[in-house]
């Protein structure tokens, strides 16, 4: 393998999909939003938030 290669590393692969799909743009606004939604989604991964490699 590669030194780096991010499209084989799961946590490459949630980041990716939680930075471009799932986090809204207002999340951004201060650190305390962006933290309340990342933990909103990590919460609630597997349910509401499914990453589908099909």
């Amino acid at each position: 393998l590669p030194s780096y290669s991010p499209q084989l590393n799961l946590i490459e692969i949630l980041w990716r999909f939680m930075k471009y799909e799932w986090i809204e743009i207002d999340a951004y606004s201060s650190w305390s939003n962006l933290v309340n939604y990342v933990e909103k989604v990590i919460r609630d991964f597997g349910e509401k938030y499914v990453i589908n490699f099909a």
